[in-house]
Protein backbone atom coordinates (compact mmCIF):
# COMPACT_ATOMS: atom_id res chain seq x y z
CA UNK A 1 0.00 0.00 0.00
CA UNK A 2 1.37 3.48 -0.68
CA UNK A 3 0.39 4.48 2.52
CA UNK A 4 0.93 2.74 6.03
CA UNK A 5 -2.59 0.96 6.74
CA UNK A 6 -3.87 1.95 10.36
CA UNK A 7 -3.74 -0.37 13.29
CA UNK A 8 -6.36 -3.21 13.83
CA UNK A 9 -8.60 -1.69 15.42
CA UNK A 10 -7.52 1.91 14.75
CA UNK A 11 -7.45 3.87 17.87
CA UNK A 12 -10.69 6.27 18.04
CA UNK A 13 -10.83 9.42 19.48
CA UNK A 14 -15.12 10.14 19.47
CA UNK A 15 -17.73 8.01 20.54
CA UNK A 16 -19.05 8.79 16.67
CA UNK A 17 -15.87 7.35 15.91
CA UNK A 18 -15.99 4.22 17.63
CA UNK A 19 -19.59 3.74 15.91
CA UNK A 20 -18.37 4.48 13.01
CA UNK A 21 -15.61 1.49 13.47
CA UNK A 22 -18.37 -0.81 14.98
CA UNK A 23 -20.23 -0.24 12.01
CA UNK A 24 -17.25 -1.69 9.56
CA UNK A 25 -16.27 -4.39 11.82
CA UNK A 26 -19.83 -5.48 11.63
CA UNK A 27 -20.40 -5.70 7.80
CA UNK A 28 -17.29 -8.32 7.41
CA UNK A 29 -18.30 -10.20 10.56
CA UNK A 30 -17.32 -12.73 11.33
CA UNK A 31 -14.05 -12.07 9.00
CA UNK A 32 -11.60 -9.68 10.30
CA UNK A 33 -11.23 -6.17 8.59
CA UNK A 34 -10.07 -6.65 5.18
CA UNK A 35 -6.67 -3.91 3.56
CA UNK A 36 -9.50 -2.00 2.09
CA UNK A 37 -11.11 -1.15 5.48
CA UNK A 38 -7.76 -0.52 7.10
CA UNK A 39 -6.65 1.87 4.25
CA UNK A 40 -10.63 3.67 4.40
CA UNK A 41 -10.16 4.18 8.02
CA UNK A 42 -7.90 6.85 7.93
CA UNK A 43 -10.82 8.76 7.44
CA UNK A 44 -13.75 7.69 9.39
CA UNK A 45 -16.24 9.62 7.60
CA UNK A 46 -15.57 8.53 4.48
CA UNK A 47 -15.28 4.98 5.94
CA UNK A 48 -18.61 5.54 7.28
CA UNK A 49 -19.89 6.73 3.77
CA UNK A 50 -18.32 3.74 2.00
CA UNK A 51 -19.71 1.22 4.65
CA UNK A 52 -23.00 2.15 4.20
CA UNK A 53 -23.40 3.01 0.12
CA UNK A 54 -21.00 -0.15 -0.58
CA UNK A 55 -23.63 -2.65 1.84
CA UNK A 56 -26.38 -1.49 0.47
CA UNK A 57 -25.27 -2.23 -3.03
CA UNK A 58 -23.35 -5.78 -1.73
CA UNK A 59 -26.65 -6.99 0.35
CA UNK A 60 -29.61 -5.39 -0.11
CA UNK A 61 -30.50 -4.61 -3.36
CA UNK A 62 -32.64 -7.23 -5.66
CA UNK A 63 -30.18 -8.78 -7.72
CA UNK A 64 -28.97 -12.32 -7.89
CA UNK A 65 -25.12 -13.20 -6.80
CA UNK A 66 -24.36 -13.97 -9.97
CA UNK A 67 -25.51 -10.93 -11.83
CA UNK A 68 -23.85 -8.49 -9.17
CA UNK A 69 -20.28 -10.65 -8.68
CA UNK A 70 -20.23 -10.67 -12.64
CA UNK A 71 -20.72 -6.60 -12.68
CA UNK A 72 -18.18 -6.78 -9.69
CA UNK A 73 -15.97 -8.22 -11.18
CA UNK A 74 -15.88 -7.18 -14.73
CA UNK A 75 -15.13 -3.87 -13.50
CA UNK A 76 -11.76 -5.29 -11.74
CA UNK A 77 -10.75 -6.72 -14.66
CA UNK A 78 -11.04 -4.03 -16.87
CA UNK A 79 -9.44 -1.38 -14.79
CA UNK A 80 -6.42 -3.45 -13.23
CA UNK A 81 -7.52 -4.23 -9.74
CA UNK A 82 -6.40 -7.48 -8.71
CA UNK A 83 -7.59 -7.06 -4.99
CA UNK A 84 -11.01 -6.53 -5.79
CA UNK A 85 -11.07 -10.02 -8.25
CA UNK A 86 -9.54 -12.03 -5.63
CA UNK A 87 -12.34 -10.85 -3.22
CA UNK A 88 -15.25 -11.46 -5.32
CA UNK A 89 -13.96 -14.16 -8.10
CA UNK A 90 -14.55 -16.89 -5.66
CA UNK A 91 -18.07 -15.52 -5.17
CA UNK A 92 -19.15 -16.67 -8.65
CA UNK A 93 -17.66 -19.65 -8.39
CA UNK A 94 -19.27 -20.53 -5.13
CA UNK A 95 -22.72 -19.92 -6.84
CA UNK A 96 -21.92 -22.08 -9.91
CA UNK A 97 -20.45 -20.21 -12.90
CA UNK A 98 -18.08 -22.08 -14.39
CA UNK A 99 -14.31 -22.08 -14.58
CA UNK A 100 -14.68 -21.40 -18.14
CA UNK A 101 -17.33 -18.98 -18.14
CA UNK A 102 -14.78 -17.26 -15.41
CA UNK A 103 -12.07 -17.43 -17.60
CA UNK A 104 -14.32 -15.54 -20.13
CA UNK A 105 -15.29 -12.74 -17.51
CA UNK A 106 -11.60 -12.37 -16.77
CA UNK A 107 -10.61 -11.75 -20.55
CA UNK A 108 -10.48 -8.30 -20.70
CA UNK A 109 -10.43 -8.21 -24.13
CA UNK A 110 -13.34 -10.74 -24.54
CA UNK A 111 -16.09 -8.68 -26.82
CA UNK A 112 -19.41 -9.66 -25.47
CA UNK A 113 -21.54 -8.46 -28.41
CA UNK A 114 -21.45 -11.10 -30.36
CA UNK A 115 -18.49 -13.57 -29.44
CA UNK A 116 -19.84 -15.50 -26.63
CA UNK A 117 -23.38 -16.40 -28.56
CA UNK A 118 -22.82 -20.46 -28.06
CA UNK A 119 -20.84 -19.50 -24.84
CA UNK A 120 -21.74 -21.28 -20.59
CA UNK A 121 -22.44 -17.67 -20.41
CA UNK A 122 -26.90 -16.96 -20.37
CA UNK A 123 -27.94 -13.62 -22.49
CA UNK A 124 -28.47 -11.93 -19.16
CA UNK A 125 -24.96 -12.46 -18.04
CA UNK A 126 -23.73 -11.61 -21.43
CA UNK A 127 -25.73 -8.31 -21.36
CA UNK A 128 -24.37 -7.10 -17.66
CA UNK A 129 -21.46 -7.93 -18.66
CA UNK A 130 -21.61 -5.70 -21.84
CA UNK A 131 -22.88 -2.75 -20.34
CA UNK A 132 -20.55 -3.47 -17.55
CA UNK A 133 -17.95 -3.10 -20.32
CA UNK A 134 -19.67 0.12 -21.77
CA UNK A 135 -20.17 2.02 -18.52
CA UNK A 136 -16.38 1.43 -17.46
CA UNK A 137 -14.48 1.72 -20.38
CA UNK A 138 -16.40 4.78 -22.07
CA UNK A 139 -18.79 6.09 -19.76
CA UNK A 140 -21.72 6.30 -22.61
CA UNK A 141 -23.30 3.37 -22.87
CA UNK A 142 -24.73 2.23 -26.49
CA UNK A 143 -28.48 2.44 -27.20
CA UNK A 144 -28.46 -1.27 -28.17
CA UNK A 145 -26.66 -2.28 -25.03
CA UNK A 146 -29.12 -0.42 -23.19
CA UNK A 147 -31.75 -2.15 -25.08
CA UNK A 148 -30.25 -5.49 -24.37
CA UNK A 149 -30.34 -4.91 -20.59
CA UNK A 150 -33.98 -3.38 -20.28
CA UNK A 151 -34.94 -6.84 -21.83
CA UNK A 152 -33.35 -9.02 -19.71
CA UNK A 153 -33.92 -7.21 -16.62
CA UNK A 154 -36.51 -4.98 -14.55
CA UNK A 155 -36.19 -1.23 -14.29
CA UNK A 156 -35.10 -1.98 -10.60
CA UNK A 157 -32.85 -4.08 -11.40
CA UNK A 158 -31.48 -2.10 -14.21
CA UNK A 159 -30.90 0.93 -11.32
CA UNK A 160 -29.43 -1.67 -9.62
CA UNK A 161 -26.80 -2.93 -11.77
CA UNK A 162 -25.90 0.31 -12.93
CA UNK A 163 -25.38 1.97 -9.19
CA UNK A 164 -23.67 -1.69 -8.64
CA UNK A 165 -21.27 -1.18 -11.77
CA UNK A 166 -20.58 2.61 -10.53
CA UNK A 167 -19.95 1.88 -7.42
CA UNK A 168 -17.34 -1.01 -7.79
CA UNK A 169 -15.59 1.51 -10.55
CA UNK A 170 -14.83 3.65 -7.58
CA UNK A 171 -13.91 1.18 -5.24
CA UNK A 172 -11.29 -0.33 -7.94
CA UNK A 173 -9.89 3.32 -8.65
CA UNK A 174 -9.56 3.68 -4.77
CA UNK A 175 -7.61 0.40 -4.76
CA UNK A 176 -5.27 0.65 -7.80
CA UNK A 177 -4.36 4.30 -6.91
CA UNK A 178 -3.48 3.35 -3.16
CA UNK A 179 -2.46 -0.32 -4.39
CA UNK A 180 -4.39 -1.43 -1.38
CA UNK A 181 -3.53 -5.33 -0.85
CA UNK A 182 -0.11 -4.45 -2.77
CA UNK A 183 -1.58 -5.90 -5.75
CA UNK A 184 -1.13 -3.24 -8.82
CA UNK A 185 2.59 -2.10 -8.08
Amino acid sequence: MRLPYVPDPPPTSDPDEARILVSVQARRAPRPLLPLDLALLHSFPVADGWNSFIGAIRTRTSLSTVIRELAICRVAVINGALFEWEQHAPLLREDGLSDEALAVVGDAHVDFAGKLAGSTLTRDQRAVLQYTDAMTKTVTVPDQVFQELKDCFTEKEVVEITATVAAYNCVSRFLVALDVGEKNH
